[in-house]
């Protein structure tokens, strides 16, 4: 399992709205995408600009390929983009350890 990392920051004064399209997004169009196994969002105490993003792929092309190169990314940009105060910093991640 590969697990997408994305840091993102939104401009302020929009949380309330950003976390019904994050949502919306998410189980509307990245949920159906080949690969998808789940994901979680966490908003920032310290900044509560900031959310992350967690989206477990079962390959890493599920997401660099299969849903970034579909129509169903702009999709997903179309929904969250606008509420974005800078492009999300997204990294990929391999599980190394786990607790039971």
């Amino acid at each position: 399992m590969i697990l997408e990392l994305a840091d993102i920051r939104i401009h302020p004064e929009q949380n309330a709205a950003f976390e019904e399209a994050i949502q919306r997004g998410l189980t509307t169009v990245i949920a159906h995408a080949k690969g998808f196994e789940g994901f979680k969002v966490n908003h920032g105490i310290e900044n509560p600009q900031r959310y992350v993003l967690q989206i477990f792929w079962t390959a890493l092309e599920d997401h660099t390929v299969g849903f970034r190169e579909s129509a169903a990314f702009a999709e997903w940009r179309a929904i969250v983009g606008p509420f974005f105060a800078s492009p999300p910093v997204v990294e990929h991640f391999e599980l190394v350890a786990k607790s039971a």
